[in-house]
């Protein structure tokens, strides 16, 4: 899934971020309203993580201007109140679901799958997905390509994961070295053109179609046939 998370306490805000995308979901993080609502605005998110209490704008606030502008994008609110009349508050905004901290991040992740299944977006299932002739099979770390397993580094299916996610789309080096690596290690951008080169050398190199493409100047994509 694609994740909107608007959470300003910094530790909470990071260890959930790394939590989802060890699950590789693609997770943009936001500290404040203001800037989850320009997010909003200008990207496709399939759920929105929103703690009540943010600062500039609150997640209260930010659940009636979403709801206001028509998206119906599933919302979970994050918030340490507990009265059943916050709870009521909050869903009767436009939430569609709510999490009283501390959590538990395996509970947060089923819920969003929840949220997300109802939206019937084609979603196939929490452990495998296929664009293509290409099947992942995440808690296996496993791929096939016309039922042929590939064998693959850890980072390298990470990467493929994140293209496959963002099918169609251009993600810049800087883009996978966050979703992949985090911004936070020691790799270079040199470091994502050598995982990407091995990537299709393994999943393109011996057949017609090739997947994985080059975009000068912008980063790669994964491209499905017909697109």
């Amino acid at each position: 899934m694609r994740i909107l998370l608007a959470e300003d306490d910094e530790t909470l805000g990071e260890l959930t971020e790394h939590q989802l995308k060890r699950q590789y979901h693609v997770v943009d993080w936001m500290n404040d309203g203001l800037q989850a609502k320009e997010a909003i605005a200008s990207g496709r998110y399939d759920v929105y993580v929103l703690d009540w209490m943010l600062p500039e704008m609150t997640g209260l606030e930010l659940v009636r201007e979403i709801r206001r502008k028509e998206d119906h994008t599933p919302i979970l609110l994050l918030t340490a109140r507990d009265a059943v009349q916050d709870r009521v508050e909050g869903l009767r905004a436009g939430a569609d679901d709510y999490m009283i901290k501390p959590f538990a991040f395996e509970e947060l992740e089923a819920r969003l799958f929840a949220l997300f299944r109802r939206q019937d977006r084609g979603y196939q299932s929490s452990d495998t997905f296929t664009l293509g002739d290409i099947t992942v099979h995440l808690k296996r770390y496993e791929v096939t390509r016309r039922e042929t397993v590939i064998v693959l580094t850890r980072r390298e299916f990470q990467l493929l994961v994140c293209l496959m996610r963002h099918a169609g789309q251009v993600l810049s080096r800087e883009q996978l070295l966050d979703q992949v690596w985090g911004l936070a290690s020691e790799v270079t951008l040199n470091v994502v053109d050598a995982t990407i080169r091995l990537l299709r050398k393994k999943m393109d190199g011996p057949y017609e179609t090739k997947y994985i493409q080059s975009v000068y100047g912008a980063g790669y994509r994964f491209m499905i046939s017909g697109e």
